[in-house]
């Protein structure tokens, strides 16, 4: 007796399970099971409602930022960009106006070394990278004044991220130490710089607890570096 075919592909094997869920020829949406499936979502791999598309993105499903309907979104939160919360940390700093002029080089570092501890941790969140910066900028707030209080971040990974600003900055003020020639770099400008990067991460974010909006546009800075490159898009659609 022949042996049973197999499927070709994980595809066919989608289909054959939309199929079995198939009612009255509308094919139901696998979260809410009322609407009809409209959107392949890549990160469930299975066509979802319009709906659950919606309020689910960022929110309870985890995107991949190559997402087509996700892109969409974004383009539509370019358009009506955001302000600053009214509530939010560090308000009362006032930045001085050529702080990014003077210190371009170092916001560059910054920015990367954010950038490539993301591409390294996949899991990190745009709520994770601020979290990181604020507790950073409130210790250097703490400097400024005088007296030196550190409280990193509980979560693991705005605490990681928290550890390898710290450590490069380490660095920096190392390697200034063994150049003379190299003016000595100033707690007020690291926390100045620190300040400027929440509130454009405040600014590029779109509030939702999966959102990695900032961590991309930090990505998109540096595009030939190759650490910082994403893997190919994996999505298949049916």
């Amino acid at each position: 007796m022949p042996a049973p075919p197999r499927f070709a592909s994980v595809s066919t094997q989608r289909i054959l399970l939309y199929s079995l869920r198939h009612e009255g020829g509308i094919l139901s949406c696998p979260i809410c099971e009322k609407r009809k499936g409209a959107r392949f979502c890549p990160a469930k791999g299975e066509t979802i409602c319009a709906v659950c598309c919606g309020t689910g993105r960022e929110v309870t499903i985890d995107c991949p930022p190559d997402c087509p309907h996700l892109i969409a979104a974004h383009r539509y939160e370019d358009e009506h960009p955001r302000s600053l919360p009214p509530d939010a940390p560090l308000l009362d700093v006032n930045l001085p106006s050529d702080i990014i002029h003077t210190q371009q080089q170092l916001m560059a570092a910054f920015a990367f070394t954010i950038a490539t501890f993301c591409a390294a941790n996949r899991g990190a969140t745009d709520t994770d990278v601020l979290a990181a910066i604020q507790a950073l900028a409130e210790t250097y707030k703490t400097l400024r004044s005088g007296i030196y209080y550190e409280k990193p971040p509980d979560a693991r990974l705005p605490r990681d991220l928290y550890a390898a600003l710290t450590g490069f900055i380490a660095e920096v003020k190392e390697e200034q130490t063994e150049r003379s020639n190299y003016p000595a770099l100033k707690d007020a400008d690291i926390f100045y710089l620190l300040v400027f990067l929440y509130r454009m991460g405040l600014l590029r974010t779109n509030g939702r607890p999966r959102s990695r909006r900032y961590i991309e546009f930090l990505r998109s800075q540096f595009p030939d570096a190759q650490e910082l490159k994403r893997e190919e898009s994996r999505i298949i659609v049916p």
